[in-house]
């Protein structure tokens, strides 16, 4: 309640003079295990495409802005931050820049590490389904609680199986036996910007505007990650800023006075920015 929600932080820019006029769509993309990764998944949706090829038509038709890539970023932190990062590199004919404020990179050191306490977790409850229907009635979700869901969400969106269960799902994790499941692992590093970057290096490489930064104290080393994405992006000699900062992972809202000016510049006029 003490930080301005991002519309009034917009709105403060614009009127200080640091930001030009923008419009600011920040659309819905939790699911029921929490985060999407703003990715299509037979488990919890289509939410790719709903943002590229229905929210930003819908955007374009119903609202006064300027067609076209050349107008229009998208940002974004944590979950968000991965998703404009990896949207950024799948459809660089749709945004022209791209701001990722500690999005989710090196899946080696920000999950793997959680998967056995998702696995106990779960072997505690009684199985999968004891420990899900007993998180979703809990009045009070512990740390712990939510760590394990997020190991959940990610398979959801990164390793979905239809037919696996009832979740239509793969874990990385044999929940009898604790069991990592290295295959399941691979398809999840598919989707790890890191192994993405070289596919897309073209597309990263047209943007107008690349921003990254990081917390140096971040909880699930997200710093890592991301010095070894910009480091492999000077490698390749993709134009990009990348910035570290004295915090962690929570409540770090303030960057966006650091990004929405530099998404303001690069566009250069009235955008549509997700």
């Amino acid at each position: 309640p003490w930080a301005p929600a991002l519309d009034d932080r917009m709105d403060a820019l614009i009127q200080s003079g640091a930001c030009g006029e923008m419009i600011l769509v920040m659309p819905d993309c939790f699911t029921r295990f929490g985060g999407s990764q703003y990715l299509n998944s037979s488990a919890t949706g289509r939410y790719e495409d709903h943002l590229v090829q229905e929210l930003v038509p819908w955007v374009e038709r119903r609202y006064r802005t300027l067609p076209g890539r050349e107008h229009r970023g998208v940002l974004g932190k944590s979950s968000g931050g991965y998703g404009a990062l990896t949207l950024g590199m799948k459809h660089p004919g749709v945004f022209a820049a791209v701001a990722c404020h500690s999005g989710d990179l090196y899946f080696d050191y920000c999950y793997r590490g959680d998967v056995p306490k998702f696995c106990t977790q779960v072997q505690q409850a009684g199985g999968l389904a004891a420990w899900l229907e007993k998180f979703e009635t809990k009045r009070q979700k512990s740390h712990e609680d939510l760590v394990a869901l997020n190991i959940l969400g990610m398979a959801a969106a990164y390793s979905p199986s239809p037919g696996a269960g009832p979740l239509g799902i793969d874990l990385p994790c044999d929940l009898e036996t604790g069991a990592f499941r290295d295959a399941v692992w691979e398809r999840w590093l598919e989707l790890d910007p890191l192994r993405m970057l070289e596919r897309h290096a073209e597309g990263l490489r047209s943007l107008r505007l690349l921003f990254l930064d990081c917390g140096t104290r971040d909880e699930w080393n997200l710093h890592h990650g991301a010095q070894l994405f910009t480091r492999r992006l000077r490698e390749l000699e993709i134009p990009h800023e990348y910035q570290e900062f004295d915090d962690g992972h929570m409540n770090i809202a303030y960057r966006y006075d650091v990004s929405l000016p530099k998404v303001s510049r690069a566009l250069e006029a009235r955008a549509a920015v997700c």
